[in-house]
């Protein structure tokens, strides 16, 4: 009975991933067909990233057998018969179809979320809330634009230009912590709880768009944001503007447009990384790092005039709601994956560590 359990949670794990995908795709297909445009891949950017990030998960799991073999000879250069050895054990067909299965849908669901993106405008056009965003943002600071404040607190020369560099990083680290979990796990199922807790931030994020339709404040004050230096972030955000123009103009033919400010999806991504190696006790170091990473990615936010403080505060409670629903959706608790299985500890006692 027991083994009954456990390949029920399994097959729940590994099903959460296309569930989620396959349910913002349906969505996303009824959101297009009603906003009058074709359900798309701009660019063909999730194929990309599929690829890409595929071809990035395979190089990890190379490195993952020679670690696994160099640790188990004790050799910097363990043999060719002990790194088969390792995969043979570490990486089953049902583990790699598993992590292949998790990858795709994650990338799946994210196309579905750029699809339900772009229809925002046309479904609620004229519908923008930067105002009553600003506002609530100048009663959080007495009265005080907090970009100006950040501004004049830590400068608009080498700090836009090390903040723009660090937001253009997420595009990197996105899939980079993605593909640790799924490759460096321990257990699978913590890789695929994560993948799930990721993907659902796609559709959380999506339906925050639609409930508060905004551009940020570059778009709506750009005089705030004037005295910043050209970056890579200036090109970012001036190339959106023309793309929402284009789309706008022409949907069916132009790149589907890709802004809104509230919630903010970095923050809520970030925030799930976080919550999540506080929940599996990854250690002191990676907490640390990713608190500095959440941190200067919120300022990051606000200095640049891509969000509203109060669109980075809901980004936390997506971050936090995606891993609560991620639970839901899979049965898996987290906490459970840090106590070490009877096997484990028999091993450990077997080699005398």
């Amino acid at each position: 009975m027991g083994r009954r359990v456990r390949s029920l949670a399994g097959w729940r794990l590994t099903a959460a991933g296309p569930l989620i995908a396959a349910l913002t795709v349906v969505i996303a297909l009824f959101v297009t067909d009603r906003a009058g445009f074709a359900f798309r891949d701009p660019d063909h950017v999730a194929v990309l990233y599929i690829l890409e990030v595929g071809a990035g998960v395979a190089l990890l799991i190379a490195l993952d057998v020679y670690l696994r073999a160099a640790r188990r000879t004790r050799r910097r250069r363990p043999s060719r018969a002990a790194m088969s050895k390792v995969r043979r054990e570490r990486w089953t067909l049902g583990r790699a179809t598993a992590v292949a299965i998790a990858l795709v849908s994650f990338y799946v669901t994210y196309l579905a979320y750029r699809n339900l993106k772009a229809a925002v405008p046309l479904l609620r056009p004229g519908e923008l809330f930067d105002g009553q965003l600003a506002d609530a943002d100048r009663f959080l600071f007495f009265g005080h634009d907090p970009a100006v404040l950040l501004q004049g607190l830590i400068g608009e020369g080498v700090s836009a230009h090390v903040l723009s560099t660090l937001y253009v990083a997420f595009i990197v680290f996105l899939p980079l912590s993605l593909g640790l979990a799924l490759v460096f796990s321990e257990r699978l199922q913590v890789s695929l709880f994560y993948a799930a807790a990721l993907s659902l931030n796609w559709l959380l994020g999506a339906a925050t768009y639609f409930l508060l339709p905004a551009l940020g404040p570059i778009y709506v004050d750009p005089a705030t944001f004037a005295s910043l230096p050209h970056t890579e972030v200036t090109y970012l955000q001036q190339l959106l503007l023309e793309q929402r123009v284009g789309f706008l103009d022409d949907p069916a033919n132009g790149t589907p447009q890709a802004i809104a400010a509230f919630a903010s999806l970095h923050i809520a991504m970030s925030f799930t990384a976080l919550l999540a190696a506080y929940l599996l006790d990854l250690g002191r170091r990676v907490k640390q790092a990713l608190w500095v990473w959440l941190a200067l990615t919120f300022v990051a936010t606000i200095h640049l005039g891509w969000h509203y403080v109060v669109d980075d505060l809901a980004g936390l409670v997506i971050g936090a709601g995606a891993l609560m629903l991620a639970r839901m959706v899979t049965g898996f608790d987290p906490r459970n994956s840090k106590r070490p299985s009877a096997g484990a500890v028999l091993r450990r006692r077997s080699s005398g560590t």
